[in-house]
């Protein structure tokens, strides 16, 4: 495994690049491990004070963890394993040396776990599958581990492209800024599943209505919740958009407001081959970013009360943007080039959104998702 550090980062985009918050952090990277060039999960030293990330090497060494999520304490790290019939693992952190040791691995119970999230209780772990289209809920122990699940809900219901969506494929889940709902996004069904979740009981029910609709075709990949709590946004993979919604909290439900194209206004070439990953919004409300796989860019929106205004497309220096982080204090973007092997670091511009490339640059072998841990 090659690592290139950032060495081309001046002074003045140092003082730039500085966060809010004054504090150091561990980056977990999650990663698929089938080219080779990928062990499992690394973990980085990141330095709020200046931005930059000093790699620790491999934390654990597991089959295609490609999405992580830490436990609220700090103490834990739990991961997908999308290519062991489908498994879960949980593994403990040293913050020390940023390794991860493995405490116990679960069934997700169904096939090509690709995404996962922990409650703010930190009692409960949702999972969902993609292969199978299914959505199963994990118990957290006191230690950290996992119970196995006696099951998974399975998602049902038509698609509209039979040749590309084919069925129910789950591939996101995030839970409420209040923990009372859990927004499930379906690929192949283009619905937006919404569950009732009870932290004290550790359980979720479908949720009346049980869905939103985004257009026929779409394919909703990931979801991000607005800072407001009001707002939230879906990625649609398929159709290379943006859907916009109002987020009822007290009833769980989503009202559409706009869906935009991913890519820019005057775009007019083939869409072949382009598909979108990620979404996330910009912790001080002002901006929503996706990523454009394909295409290769970062779409920078500015968000202009209940809608979105395309800002521009930034380009990734790599291939296969499969997702992205903002790290904390919102001042740096980092886009993961799956096909590339490369973690691109870029400044965020508090007024415009817009990205610059800060000259720092990490090699991972196919990355997929960075976690922060707060040290």
């Amino acid at each position: 495994m090659k690592w290139m550090t950032a060495t081309r980062f001046s002074i003045a985009a140092l003082a730039a690049a500085q966060f809010a918050f004054g504090a150091n952090y561990l980056m977990y990277v999650g990663t698929y491990t089938g080219n080779g060039k990928s062990k499992g999960i690394y973990a980085f030293r990141f330095d709020s004070a200046t931005g930059q990330a000093t790699p620790l090497g491999v934390a654990a060494e597991v089959a295609n963890p490609s999405f992580v999520a830490i436990h609220p304490n700090g103490k834990n790290l739990y991961a997908v394993g999308e290519s062991q019939g489908g498994a879960v693992h949980a593994f403990s952190i040293d913050k020390a040396s940023g390794k991860l040791a493995l405490i116990n691995t679960v069934s997700a119970k169904g096939n090509g776990p690709c995404h996962l999230n922990v409650d703010k209780t930190g009692r409960s772990l949702i999972v969902v599958n993609y292969g199978s289209g299914s959505t199963t809920l994990l118990s957290i122990n006191a230690d950290g581990s996992l119970k196995e699940a006696a099951g998974a809900i399975q998602h049902k219901g038509t698609v509209h492209l039979e040749k590309r969506q084919g069925g129910p494929h789950a591939h996101s889940v995030n839970f409420a800024p209040d923990n009372r709902h859990a927004i499930v996004a379906d690929l192949g069904l283009d619905q937006l599943i919404v569950y009732r979740f009870d932290a004290a009981a550790g359980t979720i029910a479908p949720n009346e209505p049980p869905f939103a609709k985004v257009a026929p075709g779409s394919g909703p990949r990931h979801f991000s919740f607005h800072p407001s709590g009001k707002r939230a946004y879906v990625i649609n993979e398929i159709s290379l958009t943006t859907t916009a919604f109002k987020y009822n909290a007290k009833k769980g439900t989503l009202t559409e407001t706009q869906t935009i194209s991913t890519l820019p206004p005057d775009f007019n070439a083939s869409r072949e081959g382009l598909s979108t990953a990620e979404i996330l919004v910009h912790p001080s409300g002002k901006f929503v970013y996706g990523s454009n796989r394909g295409h290769n860019t970062i779409v920078v929106y500015r968000v202009k009360g209940d809608k979105l205004q395309h800002v521009e497309n930034a380009p990734t220096q790599g291939k296969t943007p499969r997702n992205f982080a903002i790290a904390p204090g919102g001042q740096v973007l980092l886009a993961e080039n799956q096909a590339s092997d490369t973690i691109v670091v870029f400044k965020i511009d508090p007024k415009t959104g817009k990205l610059t490339p800060t000259g720092q640059t990490h090699e991972v072998g196919s990355p997929v998702c960075i976690r922060f841990l707060p040290l």
